[in-house]
């Protein structure tokens, strides 16, 4: 299992990934027309065994497919409805879902897109190497897309790109959220997004209408199918525990052998600003989320005017799940009853499925690219309400070091000084902090001062909206951090109670942060590991002990969980 899912860690490189090429893709628009990008010639890599058909034709042959035939047979008798009303319902669903890709849609948001992500973002960074990957990937099998998800614009993003480099465009599973918007929800089809509802549960017929639509694009090579398995945007910006519905869906046609094989991309998309950062700490403290709605779009334009900064987005490495699947995979159970008739999925299967899920995830969290403003955000929340310029700037060179040698991937600006990059990150987070004689201030703290109502609650998005920078760090932090955290809470420094206490940590916060399932001693190994290279802790056979010159960045760990642990105790319990 080690072999196909995931690399002991002691054996892995670990290094920057800003040696990766990064293409900045809006410095071209920001130099030439941008009606001429939207109306270039459109000649995408496509698959193959691609046998172009119309969206029309893809929901018709889904209609008489033999597994939905089959579905609507058995609600007939359990029923009692009949076949013609029940037909009726499933070309109802299928209008209301099914995607209308068409080029004039995607050219107009190229164009539109163009001009807004100009006027918001300073660069938009992709991996060259992973487009290259990515473009040969679909040539070869049927591709699915598996971004992070931290806002609204990823998957408008993820679209823009793949049209800027002549690759097929996306069909994109979208809340039912969208299609309710006026205008916008139609375009959002036309552009390839098809919806589903966010719980159908017990509609069976619902459910395999889904189903069979999402594979039936799979198995013809339609177009590469995306989707977030996250499930929904992480309010957090910390990546959320996976959901797999919709995955075990994308590895069926695989399963039966209906294809040979399917490429399984994760993706990484790095904020430096997220666009929806204020509203995530309102919807945080209990104010609701705004209804999805055309006007709501419109009025948000005043954002055009702020200033974003870069996003970097790093296509990872194809997974091929017949790799994945090879030597740990029985696939014969589908081959026993006929393939129209759906099976649960034996917990050999289930337990392959969620093993992928946390693999994607983990690729995605090593993958994705932290801006200085992430260091600075973890930082002054140890320091707040403020701290002295030079000394930020002294310990954000440290942490800086600190990311580099745990493996982290970092955007620091080679030609600019510490203090210049320091200074341009508070610039660009004005809303959140600001420099004011000589100190870098997240609020104001006058002693004696008595705070109103609506002064707590500003307080209260500020300290989250900085949270959300800082938590962007915190699954690549947290194999160490709880090293730390077992090393300060065991009953003694024995390696022994340290991995029990870790171990007891790790399983804590199963579903807080993002573990590989059944890994515990390997990432209690490379946890130490990591600690141990930076003398952090001294390891021998039996003991492990925080080294004096360690015992301030073992500090800094503690304190970056510590709201995370104080979080799961339980009142009157020391």
């Amino acid at each position: 299992m080690a072999g196909a899912m995931g690399t002991p860690y002691l054996q892995r490189k670990f290094r920057s990934k800003k040696r990766e090429v990064f293409e900045d893709i809006l410095e071209e628009r920001r130099q030439s027309s941008d009606l001429r990008y939207a109306m270039k010639c459109f000649s995408p890599v496509i698959y193959k065994s691609f046998i172009p058909c119309k969206p029309s034709a893809l929901k018709a042959m889904v209609l008489e497919s033999d597994q939905l035939q089959y579905v609507m047979r058995q609600i007939n008798l359990e029923s009692g409805e009949s076949l013609d009303v029940i037909q009726d319902q499933a070309t109802e669903i299928l209008d209301e879902m099914g995607q209308n890709l068409t080029l004039a849609a995607i050219r107009m948001f190229a164009l539109t897109l163009s001009k807004i992500f100009k006027r918001l973002f300073q660069k938009v960074c992709v991996n060259e190497e992973g487009i290259q990957r990515l473009a040969q990937a679909i040539q070869e099998h049927p591709v699915v897309l598996l971004p992070s998800h931290r806002s609204y614009i990823d998957f408008l993003m993820m679209s823009y790109i793949l049209y800027t480099y002549d690759l097929a465009l996306p069909v994109i599973a979208a809340g039912m959220d969208f299609m309710g918007m006026k205008i916008v929800g139609e375009l959002l089809r036309m552009s390839g997004a098809f919806f589903m509802r966010r719980t159908f549960r017990g509609n069976k017929l619902y459910w395999a209408i889904f189903a069979e639509y999402v594979k039936t694009m799979l198995r013809n090579g339609y177009a590469p199918v995306e989707f977030f398995v996250e499930g929904q945007r992480s309010r957090t910006c910390k990546t959320l525990t996976p959901k797999f519905g919709l995955l075990s869906v994308v590895m069926e046609p695989f399963f039966k052998g209906e294809v040979f094989d399917t490429y399984l991309v994760p993706v990484s998309i790095s904020y430096e600003r997220v666009l929806e950062e204020s509203l995530y700490a309102y919807e945080l403290l209990g104010v609701p989320k705004p209804k999805e709605s055309t006007s709501g779009l419109i009025k948000a334009r005043k954002i055009l005017s702020d200033d974003f900064g870069s996003i970097h987005v790093f296509f990872g490495k194809p997974m091929s799940l017949r790799s994945l699947a090879s030597g740990r995979l029985n696939r014969s159970q589908y081959n026993l009853v006929p393939r129209h008739l759906s099976q649960r999925p034996s917990e050999e299967i289930q337990k392959f499925i969620s093993d992928v899920a946390y693999k994607v995830e983990l690729q995605q969290i090593a993958n994705m690219v932290l801006s200085p403003g992430v260091l600075i955000a973890a930082i002054l929340l140890q320091n707040f309400p403020s701290l002295n310029f030079s000394l930020l700037v002294d310990k954000t060179i440290w942490l800086k070091e600190l990311t580099e040698a745990f493996g982290g991937c970092l955007e620091w600006p080679d030609n600019m000084s510490a203090s210049k990059v320091v200074r341009a990150s508070i610039d660009l987070h004005s809303n959140i902090m600001k420099l004011a004689d000589g100190e870098v201030i997240l609020f104001e703290n006058k002693p004696n001062d008595i705070l109103t109502e609506d002064q707590v609650f500003i307080r209260a998005v500020t300290l989250l909206m900085c949270a959300s920078y800082r938590n962007q760090m915190v699954n690549m932090y947290v194999r160490p951090a709880l090293v730390v955290l077992a090393c300060k809470m065991a009953s003694s420094s024995s390696r022994d109670d340290v991995s029990s206490t870790f171990s007891f940590l790790r399983n804590l916060f199963s579903k807080e942060f993002i573990f590989f399932p059944g890994f515990e001693e390997k990432d209690f190994e490379e946890g130490s590991f990591l600690l141990s290279k930076c003398d952090i802790v001294h390891l021998t056979p039996l003991e492990i002990v925080i080294t004096k010159n360690g015992e301030g960045t073992a500090m800094f760990l503690f304190k970056m969980f510590q709201p995370f642990l104080e979080g799961y105790q339980c009142p009157g319990i020391t």
